[in-house]
C-alpha cells in the first residue's frame, strides 16, 4: 500500500527540495494550536510516551510540508481510499466477511426473498443466509427449524412437536414408553411443567397455533423464542448482608439467575435447557447441579480468603427466601447451612456455612437476563469521546481511585492537552464521592473498561463543575445511591459553565439502595440534578432515576429509560418537582412517571407511562409549557396531556376502545424490565416510525425479526403442518 513518503520520493529531488524551502520560509504547514503543541514537545525533558512521540513526528512532518507535500497528501488519502475499497470488493464477495448493507444482495442470490433487513438494525441476517443451503436440505425436520429460527431472529430457539405429546391410546406394535399418560408428581418440579421442555403428555387442543390459541394437536409445531438474553458479569463483587449472607446482585437487588447457553454440537442436535438463556429454578440446579456450577459455568463463586475456591462437592441448593416474624418484619433468610455453602439460584443469594470463618473479599461469576445490551454492564461498548485521547489513567494499575485519577487529569490538562480518559478495568465497589473540575475546552471521560461493570458507591452528591466549552463524559458504570449534580456555581462561587455532561451505557439505579459496605442505606432521590444554565445533558442506552433541571438547559434522551418508580411520581421536571424542567429531545425512550418540561422539542417512539393521583397539583400527566413550538410523533401520552402537536400517536382521541401500553414487569431489576406485554395490541407493539415497537426495546426490532420467521417457515414446513410462535421469556 502506497503512502504519502513513497509518493512524494517519486518526486524529483529538486522539486522536492524546493518545497521544503518554501514550508520552512511560509510556515505555512501548522496552525497555530499545532505550534505550540510542537513547541511544548519539543520543550519536554525525558523520554516521551508512545502516543507523545508519534504526534511529535507527525508535527514534525507537517511542518515541513510545503504546498506540493500537502497536495501529495490528499493524493495519499485518496489512493490508501481507493485500495481499502478493493480489498473490500473482494471480501464483499463472501457472507462471512462481506458489509452489513452487502446481506441481502447476497441474499437474493441464493434465493432468500421478502425478509426485512436493516444495515443499522440490532440483528442480522447473515447466518440465515450462510445456512440458507444446508437448511434447505434438512427441510422438514426439528432441528432445521431451530437453525431457521436462531438465525432469523437471532434469539435461541427450540422447536417442539406436539403430535409427540399427545395423550393416545397407544398402538401395541409400535409403544411409546416415554409418551405416558400421567405425570409423576413427586418430580413435576424437575420435568419443567409449562416450560418448551415439558415432556408430559397433554389432550388434544383443536384451537389455531398459528394465532397461539391452542398447541397440542396433530399437526402442529411451536417454534419458542428466548428475547431475554443472558448478561454475564465476571469477578464481580458480591455484597455482603452480613458475615455469612451475601446478595450475588452488587447493589442487593433479588436477582433471578440465568443459564449460560452452551454451544449445540452440531446442526443435528436440539436445544436443551443447557443450550438457551434460561431462568434456572432451584430443581433444575439441584437435578443437574455440576452442569451449572463451576468455572466457565453458569455460578461460580471465587473467595481468595480460602485456600482454594469452594468446589461442587462443597455446595448445595437451598431456599434462602426471607424469613418474617409475626410482624412482618425479615429476621433472616429460611436456611443457614452449617457445612456447605447454599446457594439460591432464584432470589441470587448465597449462605456459608456458620461453622466455618466467615469469608472476606467474595467475588462472583454469573449471568442476569435483560432484553438487551444497555445500562451498566459488561457487554463492549464503543468509546463516547472522539479520537484518541491525549492522555490515558488506568484504574487502578495508575491511580487507586478515582478522584485521585481526576485529579491528576486535570494537573496534565493544565497545559496544552486538552481531553483525558479515566479507565476503569475491573469490576470493584468505588465508595467515593467524587468531585469533577475541568478547565476550559476540556474533556475527560470516566468509563468502564471493556468486558468490566464498575460499581460506583456515591455517599452524597458527585458535583461536576466547569470552565467554558467544558465536557464531561461518563460510559459503562453503574452508580448507586447520591445523585449526580451539575450546581450553579463552583465551590469557590464561581458560575458553573460547564458545556455538556454526556451519559452513556449507565445505570444510576432508580431504587432505594441497603447498607453497601461502608455506605448507609439511601432512599431513591433524583439521580440527575442540573443547577447550572446553559448545560447540554446527553444520555443514550442508559437507565435512571428521575431527573430534575432549570429551565434554560436542555435534555436529550436516547434508547434510554427514566425510572421514577411510579406513574404517579416525578420523573422530570424543575428543581422544586413542580415548574418546567429544561427543553427535551426524547427518541426511543420508555419514561415512567410524569413530566413537565418547558419544550418538547421531540418525542419520537417513546412511552410515558404517567398518570395523575386523585389528589394531585399537576393538571397533567404530560406537560409541556411551550405548545406552539416542537412534536410528539409515534409515541404513547397519556389521555389529559399538554403536549404540542401530536403524529400518530396512542391513544386516538376519537378511539371508542382506547389502547394502552402493558408491561411485562416495571420493577427495576427483574429480567423482563419495561418489556411490553403482547395486550399492548399492535397499535403499541408496531406502532413506532419503521413499525418496530414503540419505548426503549424499538431497536430490537421485535415485530421485524417475527415477521421475517413467519414468512420463513412457510418454506421450510412440511405440507400439512402448522406452526406457531411463541416467546419463552
Amino acid at each position: 500500500m502506497l503512502d504519502l513518503d513513497q509518493i512524494y520520493k517519486l518526486l524529483p529531488a529538486v522539486y522536492r527540495i524546493r518545497d521544503a524551502d518554501i514550508a520552512t520560509q511560509s510556515r505555512a504547514g501548522l496552525d497555530p494550536t499545532d505550534q505550540q503543541e510542537l513547541k511544548a514537545l519539543l520543550a519536554t525533558s525525558g523520554p516521551l510516551p508512545a502516543s507523545d512521540a508519534a504526534r511529535l513526528e507527525e508535527l514534525k512532518d507537517k511542518a515541513q510540508r510545503g504546498p506540493l507535500k500537502s497536495l501529495m497528501a490528499i493524493l495519499a488519502e485518496q489512493v490508501e481510499a481507493l485500495e481499502e475499497s478493493l480489498l473490500q470488493s473482494y471480501d464483499d464477495l463472501y457472507i462471512e466477511t462481506c458489509q452489513e448493507w452487502v446481506v441481502p444482495y447476497i441474499g437474493d442470490l441464493v434465493g432468500v426473498q421478502g425478509l426485512w433487513d436493516s444495515p443499522d438494525g440490532s440483528f442480522s441476517l447473515r447466518a440465515a443466509i450462510a445456512d440458507t443451503i444446508s437448511n434447505r436440505r434438512r427441510k422438514g425436520t426439528v432441528p432445521a427449524l431451530e437453525t431457521l429460527a436462531h438465525d432469523v431472529t437471532g434469539w435461541d430457539a427450540r422447536a417442539v412437536e406436539y403430535f409427540q405429546l399427545l395423550a393416545t391410546t397407544q398402538f401395541m406394535n409400535h409403544i411409546r414408553p416415554g409418551n405416558l399418560s400421567f405425570a409423576d408428581v413427586r418430580k413435576a418440579n424437575w420435568q419443567m411443567l409449562g416450560t418448551p421442555f415439558d415432556a408430559s403428555a397433554h389432550r388434544a387442543d383443536v384451537r389455531n397455533i398459528e394465532k397461539r390459541l391452542g398447541k397440542y394437536n396433530i399437526p402442529n409445531i411451536g417454534i419458542f423464542l428466548w428475547r431475554i438474553a443472558e448478561q454475564r458479569l465476571e469477578s464481580s463483587p458480591a455484597l455482603p448482608v452480613d458475615k455469612w449472607r451475601f446478595c450475588f446482585d452488587a447493589i442487593g437487588r433479588d436477582t433471578q439467575l440465568f443459564t449460560k447457553p452452551a454451544t449445540e454440537q452440531g446442526s443435528s442436535q436440539r436445544a436443551t435447557p443447557l443450550n438457551v438463556p434460561m431462568p434456572i429454578n432451584r430443581w433444575m440446579m439441584l437435578a443437574n447441579k455440576y452442569s451449572y456450577y463451576g468455572a466457565r459455568l453458569s455460578i461460580y463463586i471465587d473467595d481468595s480468603s480460602w485456600l482454594s475456591p469452594p468446589g461442587d462437592s462443597d455446595i448445595c441448593v437451598c431456599d434462602l427466601s426471607d424469613k418474617l416474624d409475626a410482624s412482618g418484619n425479615v429476621t433472616g433468610w429460611a436456611h443457614q447451612p452449617q457445612n456447605v455453602i447454599g446457594i439460591d439460584p432464584v432470589l441470587g443469594r448465597i449462605a456459608f456455612p456458620a461453622k466455618l470463618p466467615p469469608p472476606e473479599n467474595v467475588h462472583v461469576d454469573y449471568c442476569y437476563g435483560f432484553m438487551t445490551s444497555m445500562g451498566g454492564g459488561s457487554y463492549s461498548r464503543p468509546g463516547t469521546g472522539a479520537g484518541t485521547p491525549d492522555i490515558t489513567i488506568r484504574i487502578p494499575a495508575d491511580k487507586p481511585t478515582i478522584q485521585a485519577a481526576l485529579d491528576y487529569a486535570a494537573t496534565e490538562l493544565a497545559g496544552q492537552k486538552n481531553s483525558a480518559t479515566i479507565e476503569i478495568s475491573n469490576n470493584e465497589y468505588f465508595l467515593e464521592t467524587p468531585n469533577v473540575v475541568l478547565g476550559e475546552g476540556k474533556t475527560v471521560e470516566l468509563r468502564g473498561k471493556d468486558g468490566n461493570r464498575p460499581v460506583l458507591v456515591l455517599s452524597g452528591d458527585m458535583l461536576i463543575t466547569g470552565d467554558d466549552s467544558s465536557v464531561f463524559q461518563i460510559d459503562g458504570l453503574l452508580i448507586a445511591g447520591g445523585s449526580v449534580v451539575i450546581p450553579k456555581t463552583t465551590l469557590t462561587g464561581v458560575p458553573n459553565l460547564l458545556s455538556e455532561l454526556q451519559i452513556s451505557n449507565c445505570t444510576l439505579a432508580p431504587c432505594d439502595i441497603p447498607n453497601i459496605i461502608s455506605v448507609s442505606k439511601q432512599v431513591a432521590v433524583p439521580r440527575i440534578r442540573v443547577e447550572a444554565v446553559d448545560v447540554s445533558l446527553t444520555i443514550d442506552s442508559s437507565i435512571l432515576g428521575s431527573m430534575r433541571s432549570v429551565e434554560a438547559s436542555t435534555c436529550t434522551l436516547t434508547n434510554s429509560i427514566v425510572d421514577a418508580q411510579s406513574e404517579v411520581e416525578i420523573a422530570f421536571a424543575a428543581l422544586d418537582s413542580a415548574g418546567p424542567g429544561a427543553a427535551l429531545i426524547v427518541t426511543n425512550c420508555t419514561i415512567i412517571g410524569k413530566v413537565h418540561s418547558k419544550e418538547i422539542v421531540l418525542a419520537s417512539n417513546t412511552i410515558f407511562v404517567a398518570g395523575t393521583a386523585d389528589i394531585d397539583s399537576w393538571a397533567a400527566p404530560v406537560i409541556a409549557d411551550q405548545l406552539q413550538q416542537g412534536c410528539v410523533r409515534f409515541s404513547y401520552v397519556p389521555a389529559n396531556s399538554r403536549v404540542p402537536r401530536r403524529y400518530r400517536c396512542q391513544p386516538v382521541d376519537d378511539d371508542p376502545t382506547p389502547v394502552f401500553p402493558a408491561f411485562t414487569s416495571l420493577k427495576f431489576g427483574d429480567p423482563a424490565y419495561c418489556q411490553l406485554a403482547q395486550q399492548s395490541g399492535p397499535e403499541i407493539l408496531e406502532g413506532a416510525d419503521d413499525q418496530s415497537e414503540m419505548g426503549v426495546f424499538h431497536d430490537v426490532h421485535q415485530p421485524q425479526r417475527i415477521g421475517n420467521l413467519r414468512i420463513s417457515l412457510q418454506d421450510y414446513l412440511r405440507f400439512g403442518l402448522q406452526a406457531g410462535v411463541f416467546y419463552a421469556s
